[in-house]
């Protein structure tokens, strides 16, 4: 009997990336639900898994040479789910290498510009103009740069892969950032192609109650763990 992955995860972009994957892959996999507005996420027991105090991790009790391996990083998740089970991560050299542009293109900017104007539009005590231009217009810039590509390719890496995966849930929350996507005809095109894929549509909504429990729009409490931390 094949052990089930354990996905450490909390409904948000990021945790998305991996229970997407781990729906279209159609594994077995438990979720372990990581609470980051109550601080779950400093747990010395996480931390052993995820030194960086984020999620998502996983835990493969079958993991290289049958031992038990975890993996943290949204990005090193997906390339070794897609090595491990032969798909959406090509073998071919030169597609994998486009795959790995646009999903490092995704954890180094998308991801973060999105988060910072996330917070700066809707988090910060003081509407500081300057950070919400500066982030709202860096999306939008890299919603071009999306929109180009899309423009002579169905799919990021040419193919449905890990890059999709990783980029879609930033494009979800757009209108928190500030963006219209009917501004970027292809990538709406690709947007709406995605959110029609029954495991996108399952692994968005995985734990969707848990987190309309936690508004962290008015939680202040929650917003001083996740926004002002420091070394510990």
């Amino acid at each position: 009997m094949t052990a089930p992955i354990e996905l450490y995860y909390w409904p948000t972009p990021n945790g998305w990336k991996i229970s997407i994957m781990l729906e279209e892959l159609g594994v077995p996999y438990e979720v372990r639900y990581v609470n980051i507005g109550k601080g779950e996420q400093f747990a010395p027991e996480f931390l052993k898994i995820a030194p960086n105090n984020r999620m998502p991790a996983i835990i493969d009790r079958e993991g290289p040479g049958g031992e038990a391996i975890s993996v943290f990083e949204s990005g090193a998740i997906l390339q070794y789910l897609g090595r491990k089970y032969g798909k959406f991560y090509s073998m071919d050299e030169r597609t994998r290498v486009q795959i790995e542009e646009w999903l490092f293109w995704q954890v180094g900017g998308l991801g973060p510009m999105a988060g910072q104007a996330h917070h700066f539009r809707g988090y910060a005590p003081e509407k500081i103009e300057y950070g919400i231009n500066r982030y709202t217009n860096e999306v939008n810039r890299l919603y071009g740069v999306m929109n180009k590509r899309l423009a002579e390719h169905e799919y990021l890496a040419g193919d449905y892969s890990i890059a999709d995966m990783a980029s879609i849930g930033w494009v979800v929350p757009h209108e928190r950032q500030g963006q219209d996507l009917a501004e970027f005809p292809h990538l709406k095109r690709w947007f709406d192609t995605l959110m029609a894929r029954p495991a996108v549509i399952k692994g968005i909504a995985i734990g969707k109650e848990e987190r309309e429990r936690s508004n962290l729009a008015d939680d202040m409490e929650a917003q001083k763990i996740l926004f002002n931390q420091r070394a510990r």
